[in-house]
Formats: structure tokens, C-alpha cells, sequence
């Protein structure tokens, strides 16, 4: 996608959710407020179904966002919302539209809005604590800082991983990531934990340079693949050119993903000769690159990018491959991670015979890091991996508040049953509409589900106006991202919406 067409799609976006209202009178007619309705998880809790009172942004939603825009930019704006009044699965405006959110804040909602679970976790003492004595944990961690970590964040760790390195964001578990990467392979390198640095290597260093002939090390990523806009995440970023103009980068290799074929089941031995030929550019990089890979890091699937997948095949032979060469594996989770794919990870699907060296999370989780298991990817050093916050406790607890929920409701599993009801739903909607649907993916893998659409950027606002929130990925993909709670009666409700935009075409 060029950067022209990226700026112009997004332009549509900005244009229906700023400058022009995007409700009809139709559809203000066709949806009222609805009372409230019962939840299979939360008796009384959320509304039956969408409610589009106004054009989209409203008037109180247009005076609020010309305020804001004096002191804030407002380009990016989706929909100004009115979190109060948001619960569950919908989300509202300050107009009182109240939408079917099954974007879930670019797929970091686990629980819904106003979930009455986390309300009561926020009001813990615990809770309150750490918000308002936020530690800088390196240095002054809370004597209940293990407990927390124990109970919370490693209850849930990728089997054979069972340490943690916590983080502010996705963009900073990757970083941080990295840094243990490079870390760990010149550590190897220069003999182990154990040997000192030499004074040119101090002293080099400080020139940004690397002591006599050493080279420099890069993390191989894959094209269209998207894993944060940080300095040196950006540099592992593919997905579009928007995310990298004007920012200096490093040097580093891109292999190709993988490029499936849909159906799936109709070009078997095609997309197996596709997935071989992207596992042999992938070793080739390894072993020729100017600036040789410490790590390759992957999605399991390639989410900003195009909701793009491989198979568990695929993924078991890069993971042959990084051992095979003493290369990292790091598997980036933050956006797949926390039961979205009905596996709590997605990486759980390709039963590896050995796990990812690091897997980073954030989004879902609320929180954010890179889970460990090799002790060796501990720097050699204190202060090597290192900032004032690193991580943040209140997050930590909110976290350990969603797992325990997630297995009290058996929300994984959950996921995995609505997400083959609605991927049979929109299976029979590709069917009788063809070429609306196109490329539908994500089958066995929970709500994680995309389809392609030739006017993508004018389904989704058209969705806006049938009381339906929802997001787009790469080119022309639909991306579906609803939160865990999310269950057979809104998948009805979001089919019937989806089936009413392209009947409208």
C-alpha cells in the first residue's frame, strides 16, 4: 500500500468521524435506545443491541472535538467517547450513540467497558496503593511485588517461560526485548556472564561505535509485519510507510511472510511450497546478512499488516531454524495474546516441540513486558535493563483481576466456541456475496477473524451508521477484535449489520 493511498484512506476516516456526520436519518430510525438486556456473565448489565440516536460525531461530539483539537490532535480520531456510559461489549458517544464495539480499543478490551469485576478491583486498597505510591520498581519494588508477579502475570507465563521482564507498552516490551537479545548474544560471544567488558569496549561504546572489528547485530522481522512505533521497534515495523517517514533506521533484514491462499483447503500444496520458500529466505538472511541477526521476531499473525497468517507448520520450522543457528526466537503477542485466538496464546496452536526464547504482551493484558526462560537473558549487569518504572503495579493488579476472571467465566474457551459460530456465519455471508467477503480467515483461531472488502475504508464507516464499531487492517482487510465476553447473540447482531452494508452496495 503506498503512502499516498494509506493517507488517503485514513483522510475518509477522519472526514466521516470529524467533518461529516455519517448517521441517516434511515438508520437513526432503525435503531432506538433498548433497555437493558441480560448477559450470560453479568445479570442486568448491557444494552440489547445498538442505539444510533444522531449523526456520528453528534453535536455535542462535534463541540467537544473542536475543543480538543485546539490543544490535541484530533487527525487520528475514530470516535469521541463517553466512557461512563459505555458497558460491556458497547461502546458510547457523548450524543448517547451507544455502538456494538467489536474494535475494543484495537483489540485491548478483555472484559468489556465498566466491568463490574474490575470496578471492584480498582477500589481495592491494594489497588489504591499502587496508583497513588507508583514505585520505581527497579530500585524500590513493593515487598509484595513477587506475590503479585506470581499470582498475576506468570499464573499465565508460555509453558518453559517462567520469568518476566515488565514494560510500559507493546512498543517497549518489543524494545526491551531486543535489548536482551543483543545483550545475551555478545555476552555468549565474549565468553559468558562472567567475563568483564574491556576498556575499548567501554570506550567505543560511548561513540556509538563497536570495538575493533566487531559487527553490529540486527533483529530480522517480516514484511508487512507491525510491532511498534519506539526507535527501535519502528525498525522492525513493515506494515506501512506512513509509521516510518523521517525516522532514521537501522539497517536490518525483512523476510517475507507468508502469503496464504484462500480457501485454505482448496491450495494445500500451493500454500506449502509458499510457507517453504519464506523459510528458506528467513535461513538465508540468518546466514548471509551484512549485519548478521541475534533474533528473529514474529507475529502469530501479522495483525496492523492484514490480519496475515501461517500455519502452526510454518511457525514449528522457524523455530528449527533460530535453534539451528543460535538465533532468538521472539514472539510478539501483544496484540494476539490473552485468549483473543480461544488459546490464551496464540502460539499455544503450533505445539512447539521447544518454546519462543521471549514472547511479548500488552494490550489485553493492560500491562505489558516479555516473558523469559533461559537465565542467560538476564543482562550480566544491573542497570543494563533498566528505566524508572518498569512496569507499573496498578496495571500488574488489573491484570492478575482479568486472569482470574478469565478462568472463573472460562472465557478462553468461550472465545474459541463463539468464534466458529460467527466465522459459520460469515462463511454463508461470503457465499451468497461474493467478492464482499473475500480471503475469510481466521477459522479455528476464536473471534480473530478478517475478511477483505473492496471498498474497505467505506464498510467501516457505513458500519458506524448500523450501530456497529469496527477496524480495518492493511489494504482491504475488516478486522473482527471483540472482547472476550463477547457472545452467539452479538455475533447475530453484528452479522445482520455486515449483511445490511453490502445488501446497501
Amino acid at each position: 500500500m503506498s503512502a499516498c493511498r494509506a493517507l488517503r484512506g485514513n483522510a475518509l476516516l477522519r472526514a466521516a468521524a470529524v467533518a461529516r456526520p455519517i448517521a441517516s436519518l434511515e438508520s437513526r430510525r432503525t435503531f432506538t435506545a433498548t433497555p437493558r438486556a441480560m448477559s450470560s456473565f453479568y445479570k442486568g448489565w448491557e444494552p440489547e443491541g445498538p442505539s444510533v440516536k444522531t449523526q456520528i460525531p453528534g453535536p455535542k461530539a462535534q463541540a467537544a472535538i473542536a475543543d480538543l483539537d485546539t490543544v490535541f490532535d484530533t487527525r487520528s480520531l475514530n470516535m469521541l467517547t463517553d466512557y461512563s456510559k459505555s458497558v460491556g461489549n458497547y461502546i458510547a458517544d457523548p450524543d448517547g450513540n451507544v455502538l456494538l464495539d467489536v474494535y475494543a480499543q484495537i483489540a485491548s478490551i478483555p472484559l468489556g467497558y465498566n466491568n463490574p469485576t474490575l470496578r471492584a478491583a480498582a477500589r481495592s486498597n491494594e489497588m489504591i496503593n499502587g496508583i497513588i505510591n507508583r514505585p520505581a520498581l527497579g530500585n524500590f519494588p513493593p515487598a509484595e511485588w513477587a506475590e503479585v508477579l506470581k499470582s498475576g502475570i506468570l499464573k499465565v507465563a508460555p509453558k518453559g517461560l517462567n520469568q518476566v521482564f515488565t514494560a510500559m507498552a507493546g512498543s517497549d516490551a518489543n524494545e526491551t526485548a531486543y535489548k536482551a537479545a543483543f545483550m545475551w548474544r555478545r555476552q555468549r560471544e565474549r565468553g559468558g556472564a562472567s567475563v568483564e567488558f574491556t576498556e575499548e569496549e567501554m570506550n567505543s561504546a560511548m561513540n556509538n561505535q563497536s570495538p575493533g572489528a566487531s559487527q553490529n547485530l540486527s533483529i530480522l522481522s517480516f514484511k508487512t509485519g507491525f510491532h511498534g512505533r519506539l526507535f527501535g521497534s519502528l525498525s522492525t515495523t513493515r506494515s506501512k510507510p506512513i509509521h516510518k517517514l523521517d525516522i532514521p533506521a537501522f539497517d536490518w533484514p525483512q523476510a517475507t511472510f507468508p502469503q496464504l491462499k484462500y480457501p485454505l483447503d482448496q491450495h494445500v500444496e500451493e500454500n506449502a511450497a509458499i510457507e517453504r520458500a519464506a523459510l528458506e529466505e528467513v535461513e538465508k538472511l540468518i546466514t548471509t546478512y551484512h549485519i548478521p541477526p541475534c533474533a528473529v521476531v514474529v507475529e502469530p499473525i501479522q495483525s496492523e499488516g492484514g490480519d496475515n497468517h501461517a500455519t502452526p507448520a510454518f511457525f514449528r520450522g522457524l523455530r528449527e531454524i533460530t535453534r539451528k543457528h543460535g538465533v532468538l526466537l521472539i514472539v510478539d503477542e501483544v496484540q494476539t495474546g490473552v485468549g483473543a485466538t480461544g488459546r490464551f496464546w496464540a502460539h499455544d496452536h503450533w505445539d512447539l516441540p521447544h518454546p519462543p526464547d521471549m514472547v511479548t504482551f500488552s494490550k489485553k493484558a493492560q500491562t505489558a513486558g516479555y516473558y523469559f526462560g533461559n537465565p542467560e537473558l538476564r543482562p550480566n549487569k544491573p542497570y543494563r535493563q533498566f528505566n524508572t518504572w518498569m512496569g507499573d503495579p496498578a496495571r500488574a493488579l488489573l491484570f492478575r483481576a482479568i486472569i482470574d476472571e478469565i478462568e472463573k467465566l472460562d472465557l478462553v474457551k468461550h472465545t474459541a466456541r463463539v468464534g466458529d459460530y460467527l466465522f459459520g456465519k460469515l462463511e454463508a455471508l461470503a457465499e451468497k456475496y461474493p467478492g464482499q467477503f473475500n480471503n475469510l480467515r481466521g477459522k479455528g483461531q476464536g473471534t480473530f477473524i478478517a475478511f477483505d472488502n473492496p471498498r474497505r475504508d467505506e464498510f467501516l464507516v457505513k458500519a458506524k451508521t448500523l450501530g456497529v464499531n469496527i477496524g480495518g487492517s492493511g489494504q482491504s482487510a475488516v478486522r473482527l477484535r471483540p472482547m472476550l465476553i463477547f457472545e452467539e447473540k452479538h455475533a447475530d447482531l453484528l452479522v445482520d449489520v455486515l449483511e445490511k452494508i453490502v445488501k446497501s452496495w
